[in-house]
């Protein structure tokens, strides 16, 4: 799974930890509200609830100007939060606690941190690993961290149309209307890398090598991979084929292969490198966005240039110590 980490500090009581808690992650998903547990099991924790519309950043900026700041940055929330919070850890040289409370929380399921309980199990241990990232910026602005992947093209499409929809929908009922909408209307963007053009339906660049018959790369599958594996869709079939090729799951993409509406292995490309470059034009009237981590970004409208660098070791998790074969990758 990844880099076993021996240096950091057990904290059974939560002294010198800081958990934020976003109150709008996974709210479409039932489940026990762990807040009885972090306080019966780390009474020392400092944990701060998002106001409506407070920024992670200003809340952890509030917490490192006190007088006794704290030493790890913990997140309670979805993959989004935990990017965010793994981006400031970074920053400030610090340690990163995840607590998955979002919808798919594929970075702690990949660190092996499927619940509460075993976040905090590592904690109390002071056990956790040293994990691979990438930096991910739009036209030279500030990179930002990235632990899973960032993705341009369709699903991109499918996420904007989904969020101008939750209010009226919620996130699953939007979601589907969304993805009708996009077997009607999403449309293909033209990339360009090392002189080379293309039009594509998507693009997943994961952080490490990802399963090899999956396009929509979402979840990381190793901890310590310094590279970036791409997964590139060329606009050669059809938007029903550009939908179907976001499933993320086994068994749904199984299925779909079985039904036959899965991308031909011939419209797929895969290129393993340690950074890249790629121009991206849109399709006039298409929106000019990309995502990363489940997070999604507007880009200059007309055409933008996509830069990914992966950065080892980039940052120390407390997660359960990997058994010996996932230490060998």
């Amino acid at each position: 799974m990844g880099t076993a980490q021996s240096g950091l500090t057990a904290r059974p009581t939560g002294a010198g930890v800081l958990i934020v808690r976003n109150p709008s992650s996974g709210k479409d998903v039932i489940r026990r509200d762990p807040a009885a547990v972090i306080a019966e099991r780390m009474p020392d924790a400092i944990v701060h609830e998002l106001a409506d519309d407070e920024k992670l950043d200003d809340a952890v900026a509030q917490a490192l100007a006190a007088a006794e700041p704290p030493a790890v940055l913990g997140v309670l929330g979805g993959d989004g939060s935990v990017s965010r919070m793994a981006h400031l850890a970074r920053r400030h040289g610090m340690p990163l606690l995840v607590l998955p409370g979002g919808t798919f929380n594929h970075f702690a399921r990949a660190v092996g941190v499927d619940s509460v309980e075993v976040a905090l199990d590592a904690l109390a241990a002071g056990t956790g690993v040293s994990v691979t990232a990438a930096e991910v910026s739009a036209d030279g602005a500030d990179p930002v961290t990235v632990l899973n992947a960032t993705s341009l093209g369709t699903y991109p499409q499918v996420v904007a149309e989904r969020e101008d929809r939750m209010d009226d929908f919620g996130k699953w009922l939007g979601g589907l209307v969304a993805t009708w909408r996009a077997l009607r209307e999403t449309t293909p963007v033209t990339i360009e890398r090392n002189g080379r053009r293309a039009r594509v339906w998507s693009v997943f660049v994961s952080v490490g090598r990802n399963a090899p018959d999956q396009v929509a790369t979402m979840q990381r599958q190793t901890i310590d991979d310094a590279v970036l594996d791409i997964r590139i869709h060329h606009a050669r079939g059809s938007r029903l084929r550009a939908v179907a090729s976001l499933a993320f799951g086994r068994k749904s993409t199984a299925f779909l292969r079985a039904l036959r509406v899965m991308p031909k292995n011939s419209d797929l490309e895969r290129i393993l490198v340690p950074d890249l470059e790629l121009r991206v034009t849109p399709a006039p009237g298409a929106p000019s966005v990309y995502v990363h981590d489940g997070e999604l970004e507007e880009a200059a409208p007309g055409g933008w240039t996509l830069r990914c660098a992966i950065v080892p070791d980039a940052l120390e998790v407390y997660a359960p110590t990997p058994a010996p074969a996932e230490l060998a990758g």
